[in-house]
């Protein structure tokens, strides 16, 4: 029987107490956490008390020198701005790398890193948790019946009352601070609508014009718009951290019906037929932990270094996520105009080149 995947969590945040690790938990077969970086005095504190018997460090390159040769794996859930270099660092060391979205804050970062990871023959696996929620695997499940046709539209709108809060004891509003966050909610939460959009539209974006919008008045925005053109359709996606409910509300459209996510509700409308179907799926958009969806995701992890897929799809798609939330800032920043995605054509090839 294989020995359970060895990691450490760098960043032991919000999201790493309350979602990684319960995750990891679920399935102590497959994955042992023995050790945690962490900056902040506090959470050291709280990881000792978690995880009786992990190493726990302050900085990153004390644990890379003590753990490297007793780690399978380093899972990155600090702030965006810390993403590369640990990702980097990590690779150098042997280790095999799951990484919180956004996975870097520029796209030359991005393409680094998995190009690293395929040097490296390690996995480079990012933490697109939302792909694994109950409602959207339904999802797949229609479109793999063909209950929509081809799917030539999809909207994506994210509706949040504030930015995400991070941990008391160390600034909860990281997220409005350009030099950790990188972006503000396009960057936070544009990865989950841009990747969904490719798995849904099967392909990668050629242009986006976008609008993005600072209501707060803080360092990044809190509105954001945008309108991508693919080969095979249109993405439209709104994304707000104004909004008087958390609520995600999603719809493809194809030739033969359209389908509607509002939160757990799933509605599918046959366009011939006019008749229309809806059901319930537990998927608990309200609780921002995800432990079950980050279990499911750990678990394609896990599947991944078994089957040496260094950079494949998942981090292809990373990639590309990048790429367009840097292509939309541009368009935002003057005025709103088409900006065309000059590596499109080379997305299209990324796949084969990083894969394997």
């Amino acid at each position: 029987m294989r020995r359970p995947l060895v990691g450490a969590i760098a960043g032991f945040g919000f999201i790493a107490e309350r979602g990684h690790l319960p995750a990891y938990r679920l399935h102590p077969e497959r994955f042992a956490i023995a050790a945690v970086v962490d900056t902040c005095p506090e959470r050291r504190e709280l990881a000792r008390r978690m995880l009786p018997g992990a190493r726990i460090y302050e900085d990153p390159a004390l644990l890379f020198a003590a753990e490297a040769e007793r780690l399978d794996f380093l899972d990155i859930a600090t702030p965006p701005s810390e993403h590369a270099a640990l990702a980097h660092a990590a690779l150098a060391c042997g280790l095999h790398v799951l990484c919180e979205k956004p996975i870097t804050t520029t796209a030359a970062a991005a393409h680094a890193v998995l190009a690293h990871a395929r040097a490296a023959r390690r996995v480079f696996f990012p933490s697109h948790n939302y792909r694994h929620a109950p409602v959207v695997k339904a999802v797949r499940e229609h479109l793999a019946s063909g209950d929509l046709g081809t799917v030539h539209l999809v909207t994506l709108h994210t509706f949040r009352p504030t930015h995400a809060r991070g941990v008391a004891e160390w600034q909860p509003d990281w997220r409005r601070a350009q030099r950790h966050a990188g972006g503000g909610i396009a960057m936070d939460h544009g990865s989950h609508s841009f990747y969904l959009a490719f798995d849904w539209l099967r392909s990668y974006p050629t242009a986006v014009t976008a609008h993005a919008g600072f209501r707060g008045g803080l360092e990044t925005e809190d509105e954001f718009a945008c309108t991508v053109e693919f080969p095979t359709g249109t993405a439209i996606a709104h994304l707000t951290w104004n909004a008087g409910v958390r609520k995600v509300m999603y719809s493809l459209h194809g030739d033969r019906g359209a389908l509607t996510i509002d939160d757990d509700q799933l509605e599918l409308a046959h366009h011939d037929t006019g008749e229309v179907t809806r059901r319930s799926i537990a998927s608990h958009w309200g609780d921002a932990s995800h432990v079950t969806w980050f279990a499911s995701l750990q678990a394609a992890f896990a599947a991944a270094i078994m089957r040496g897929e260094h950079a494949g799809k998942e981090a292809v798609d990373a990639m590309c996520s990048i790429e367009l939330i840097e292509a939309a800032y541009a368009s935002a920043s003057a005025g709103s105009r088409l900006v065309s995605l000059q590596h499109a054509t080379g997305w299209r090839r990324a796949y084969a080149q990083f894969a394997g």
